[in-house]
């Protein structure tokens, strides 16, 4: 006998019964915030009144991620050598094991540069243009060891970055560390030393990704290490003398071309990438942040990608500049209180450019801009310095992610390490990334889908006031709740 069920009831059943069917969509999210989490899984988020909806797009791509890091410095080298063998391997395991950020995307220096603790040359003989001289001996002690441990800390691996500040002096036209230009009569020599720089890492075990031509190749006002090149300089040097002399000797590096501050990137990638012949040996871009506090200068990258949508355009250095590192004061990094060079040294019409900034704020506004910008690699410059800021010859102190006491064997991981991790640990090489709707322009949002399958949302909160958002991934969805000056990475285990 078949039961009468009143159609109110039924209606209410068959709504149930579609709300218990409906999977929430599977999320993991870690936050560090300025009330004090670091990293750290949070979970149990109750349902808003009115959320904001984030709506993911997977089926927008766009650029794949090369990685993301930081920067293997004698400075950071050396003051690893100081501590002791716990502290030690319990920073390289922070930045490079499998529960720590995962950095993948590197960078260190060929010859000296000013976090050094002096000036020195591969090629230090003068008119040793065959370059029988040729020696990596300065960084087997502390650089080199430096990489090896990372490497093996490291499951997945990671990509090196090597960048000169200056040829040996004699090389120049002005014979000095600082400022001047490559003789010409030199540029056949100084390309056979990438190859012989190649060919001594790799007789370490140590394999080179990628060289930039020169750091700063508009100089830094001759304080520390440097050297200057036009674009139509460096693209002839790579053209014909850097490109050519790479390949001959069989050596499958990359080359990035310019390697300075945002600003002017339309000149150096109008003349690298000119014709055919100009771009046939420039893999990609490097660029650095040092024009601004806040500007990401989006329609710079925007034009830096049109102009070549194949090639890689990362971010090679970036730093709390102009500072000497806060001690164990985490709330530092959370307030508006850094200032960068250009507070004190810029030019009158470039000073709205450098207001004071939040150190936290300024790397992941910066992250989520260069990414959604179409740049693919992110790379911080010392991951280790001492609570003065250096070593550093020049006492052009700077702040890194980790501060030590190397004197007292003591370690702090700032909030700058936290917030780096974010990115690092999450989103990993390969990924793509992927588009989203976000209603709340208090909100600055970027996501990336990994080659194994999860979707890193990465979402910083500025404001006061903790936010309310609603995930949203085609027919599933889950409520998010992101603190008060926080940032989360939300991670989507959904295949």
């Amino acid at each position: 006998m078949t039961k009468f069920i009143p159609l109110p009831c039924l209606i209410a059943l068959m709504m149930l019964a579609g709300c218990q069917s409906e999977d929430p969509l599977p999320v993991e999210v870690y936050e560090t915030s300025a009330a004090g989490n670091q990293l750290t899984k949070v979970t149990d988020f109750a349902e808003a009144e009115s959320p904001a909806v984030l709506k993911l797009q997977p089926e927008e791509s766009f650029q794949t991620i090369t990685g993301f890091g930081g920067s293997f410095t004698e400075a950071s080298a050396y003051l690893l050598n100081q501590l002791s063998a716990e502290n030690r391997s319990n920073i390289i395991n922070a930045y490079f094991g499998p529960e720590g950020a995962r950095y993948s995307l590197t960078r260190t220096h060929m010859n000296s540069c000013d976090f050094s603790l002096g000036q020195y040359a591969y090629a230090p003989v003068e008119g040793d243009t065959s370059l029988q001289h040729f020696s990596i001996e300065e960084d087997r002690e502390d650089i080199i060891p430096m990489i090896k441990d990372a490497m093996a800390a490291s499951e997945d691996g990671f990509k090196i970055i090597s960048s000169p500040w200056t040829a040996p002096p004699w090389m120049k036209d002005n014979n000095a560390w600082t400022g001047g230009k490559l003789l010409p009569k030199y540029y056949d020599t100084w390309a056979l030393f990438f190859s012989k720089y190649v060919e001594a890492y790799q007789a370490e075990g140590i394999d080179i990704w990628s060289f930039t031509v020169e750091n700063e190749p508009l100089g830094n006002d001759s304080n520390w290490e440097s050297m200057h090149f036009s674009p139509e300089e460096m693209t002839a040097f790579v053209q014909h003398h850097l490109g050519p002399r790479l390949e001959a000797d069989g050596h499958d590096v990359h080359i990035l071309g310019y390697d300075q501050n945002r600003e002017h990137l339309r000149e150096w990638v109008d003349e690298m990438y000119k014709n055919e012949a100009t771009a046939k040996y420039f893999d990609g871009t490097a660029i650095h942040w040092y024009a601004s506090t806040f500007e990401v200068f989006p329609e710079e990258l925007q034009y830096a990608h049109e102009k070549a949508p194949d090639k890689y355009l990362i971010q090679t250095e970036a730093c709390v500049d102009a500072e000497v590192p806060k001690w164990q004061n985490d709330e530092w990094y959370w307030s508006k209180e850094a200032t960068d060079w250009g507070w004190d040294w810029a030019p009158e019409d470039q000073k709205h450019l450098h207001p004071k900034y939040v150190p936290v704020y300024r790397y992941a506004r910066d992250i989520i801009g260069c990414l959604n910008n179409w740049v693919d690699g992110w790379v911080d410059w010392n991951m280790v310095l001492n609570r003065q800021g250096g070593p550093n010859w020049f006492e052009n102190w700077c702040v890194a992610p980790v501060i030590v006491d190397e004197n007292q064997d003591e370690v702090y991981f700032t909030p700058i390490y936290y917030t780096l991790a974010h990115f690092s640990k999450f989103i990993r090489p390969g990924a793509t990334r992927i588009g989203f709707d976000n209603p709340d322009e208090e909100l600055l949002v970027t996501a990336a889908k990994n080659p194994d399958g999860t979707i890193a949302v990465v979402v910083l909160n500025q404001g006061e006031s903790a936010k309310d958002i609603n995930l949203a991934l085609g027919e599933k969805s889950a409520p998010v709740t992101i603190s008060a000056q926080a940032i989360q990475t939300i991670v989507i285990a959904d295949k």
